[in-house]
């Protein structure tokens, strides 16, 4: 005790110097107007401020802080303990009002505040004039006398500050720290912080953070303490502007302390928020470290005030979640009704970032997909050649093929191919490979506006941009032969396998380019007789349906053949083989020694979901090239959804396989609906 009592006077007299030494006058505080001139130097230089604010007793950073559970207040110094109120009593015991409240999130995330201030004071309207931060400080030197004074003008300061550009906000801060009110205005913060009302402790808190003011310093430090003394005092809006400032602080123990102390808050408060606005933004500030069990309090609260959704909180919401790493289906199923209600308001920025987060949670609605898509694709001419380009890179991460928009987006790159970068190129590339996209009626076109950019940027190309070049076009069945000329040089391929990170992926890229030189020439004829070979009599888990409903169709292991492996590294699942007019299915061993034009080879494959395009049947790029190349070998393939199929009884297992194989026109893909998230 002697050691605080100590500090606590040291820390006086230090206060009390530069007080003295920074007492304004006329001079000192006329405004620097150093902005866009001058050397950029650091405020922390300054050395009467880090004289007052760098310097941190260790003993007020290392000691440990009382938790909701603990009755005894640290900062106690000669005063009569009390009994802790239940954190249900402070809830409902009325608070003194704060100077400051709590409005919605701008676009930036960041928060809004607003003065609640007397109109008639003089003071206050001056302060409402205020068009910069040095300002605000001029006034504060010249008039403030109160902490409400004080407070409200830190957070105009942080108010004003945000709002301005990055290069601006570099030059401001170094006028703010420069300036000697702003010292004095944190002197009066760090005297006055435990006899603030709960609103001016938290928003000064973050404004002092967001400005820029170290953790390290004692001023930060004792706000951090403070706000945990008051922590059951909090109403719901102070907690959650006091989460969203700790999400933006480092762990240290005062931070960790009141981060865990804050947790337990929140947990009891729940149900007892009904603002979705608040709980969007404790979903944020908790992020994924938070237990489950947490997790799924905020989403029954979140559920609770669905009905009341608005674009921008389902937009914060589908962000929130996150952040929070926490998949909901029912929470987004709503959020994303919301979103296709309201599209047609959302900015470029918004929508990239719906499409962002649904990739990271895993989340697939073909409907907002649709949507999305849809609106851009009806204002095309509104958005530029990249931001479709942005729109198509993120459809292609979550395996969504928009069709209208690729088209579009098709016949600008023919018009005007100057736009596209190497990088952009690369993109382009992928994109349209994976989706298995080619427009129709300019497909040639198409082509060779892509080759001709490829072949533009060959010399500054590496080897793995080239592969991956290559790579995609040879995936649409389109052969660049100049690069593939250079791709395959010695010195070219010998340098791609060297490199052991993905030299594994390198080497099927490869050999697929390789495959579809041969199988995709022009010069190539379908063979009249393809060796085929069992890699293995035993049949996988989730082919044993599939094998027995064979049997039972068919009678008979000779009349099928499974897990048969081809030439070119190419595996079928089952192979069926039959008369020409598809009536009659002849035994393997009859027909397994000679070539006859008369047989038709049926390859069947059970594909998952994920090779297809979202939502459709529509088979993504490495398989298409797949039963393209089996076609050139003389197979008509059969695409089953092995989920769907599953699912199936084993009667319609059976009638299904049974339609498929003597259906002379059969569909090349299961015709089960596939459903999305709804």
């Amino acid at each position: 005790m002697n050691n605080k009592i100590s500090y606590f006077l040291n820390t006086v007299r230090c206060m009390h110097r530069c007080n003295s030494v920074l007492t304004p006058n006329s001079s000192a505080t006329t405004r620097k107007h150093v902005l866009w001139i001058g050397r950029y130097r650091d405020p922390l230089e300054n050395v009467n401020f880090r004289k007052l604010f760098v310097n941190i007793s260790p003993p007020l950073l290392g000691s440990p802080l009382r938790l909701l559970s603990q009755k005894i207040d640290v900062f106690s110094t000669g005063a009569k303990v009390q009994p802790e109120k239940s954190t249900e009593a402070l809830v409902s015991e009325e608070a003194p009002h704060s100077s400051s409240e709590l409005e919605k999130l701008d676009d930036s995330g960041s928060f809004k505040v607003k003065h609640v201030m007397d109109q008639n004071e003089p003071f206050f309207n001056s302060l409402q004039k205020c068009t910069c931060p040095c300002d605000v400080l001029d006034l504060a030197a010249e008039s403030a006398v109160s902490i409400k004074h004080f407070t409200n003008c830190l957070t105009t300061v942080w108010k004003l500050f945000k709002n301005l550009s990055e290069d601006q906000q570099r030059y401001e801060k170094q006028l703010i720290f420069e300036h000697p009110a702003f010292v004095k205005l944190c002197q009066q913060l760090l005297r006055d912080s435990r006899r603030m009302t709960r609103g001016d402790l938290v928003f000064s808190l973050h404004a002092v953070v967001n400005l820029g003011v170290p953790q390290n310093t004692l001023l930060v430090q004792t706000l951090v303490r403070v706000c945990q003394e008051k922590l059951n005092q909090l109403d719901n809006r102070c907690i959650s502007v006091l989460a969203t400032t700790l999400a933006g602080l480092d762990k240290d123990k005062n931070v960790s302390a009141l981060q865990a102390g804050l947790q337990l808050l929140v947990e009891q408060r729940i149900p007892s928020i009904r603002d979705i606005f608040i709980l969007q933004n404790l979903m944020k500030c908790m992020g994924k470290d938070a237990p489950v069990f947490l997790k799924k309090k905020l989403e029954m609260a979140v559920l609770k005030e669905i009905d009341h959704l608005t674009f921008p909180n389902a937009l914060r919401v589908f962000l929130a979640l996150v952040a929070m790493n926490y998949c909901s289906i029912p929470v987004l199923n709503a959020c994303s009704k919301k979103i296709q209600e309201s599209v047609h308001d959302a900015s470029f920025r918004q929508l990239i970032l719906i499409l962002e987060a649904c990739y990271t949670l895993q989340y697939r609605n073909i409907k907002l997909f649709s949507a999305v898509a849809d609106y851009v694709n009806s204002t095309a001419c509104l958005w530029d050649k990249r931001q479709i380009f942005l729109f198509l890179s993120a459809f292609e991460t979550l395996g969504f093929q928009p069709s209208e928009l690729m088209g579009i987006f098709a016949e600008k790159v023919t018009e005007d191919p100057e736009f596209l970068s190497l990088k952009n190129l690369l993109i382009v590339l992928r994109v349209y490979s994976r989706l298995n996209y080619i427009p129709r009626g300019q497909k040639h076109l198409f082509f060779e506006t892509l080759h001709n950019c490829l072949n533009k940027y060959l010399p500054q190309m590496s080897n793995t941009e080239l592969l991956k070049a290559v790579y995609s076009l040879c995936i649409l069945g389109y052969l660049p032969h100049r690069a593939l000329d250079e791709l395959l040089q010695k010195d070219s391929r010998d340098e791609l396998l060297s490199d052991d990170l993905y030299q594994e992926q390198k080497e099927m890229m490869l050999r697929c380019v390789r495959t579809c030189m041969e199988l995709d020439s022009p010069s190539f004829k379908k063979p009249a007789f393809v060796l085929t070979e069992n890699s293995s009599s035993l049949v996988s888990l989730n082919l044993r349906k599939a094998r027995e409903a064979l049997l039972e169709l068919l009678g008979d292991e000779n009349m099928f053949q499974q897990n048969v492996q081809l030439p070119y590294k190419y595996h079928i699942d089952f192979e069926i083989r039959m008369d020409s007019e598809r009536k009659k299915v002849l035994p393997i061993s009859a027909t397994d020694d000679h070539a006859d034009s008369s047989v038709q080879r049926l390859a069947f494959l059970f594909v998952p979901l994920s090779a297809f395009c979202v939502g459709t049947t529509h088979p993504q790029g490495k398989l298409a090239m797949k039963k393209r190349h089996l076609n050139k070998l003389g197979y008509h393939v059969i695409l089953v959804l092995n989920k769907k199929f599953q699912e199936m009884t084993n009667e319609d297992a059976v009638e299904f396989l049974k339609g498929k194989i003597y259906s002379e026109n059969a569909l090349p893909v299961s015709e089960v609906t596939v459903q999305d998230n709804n």
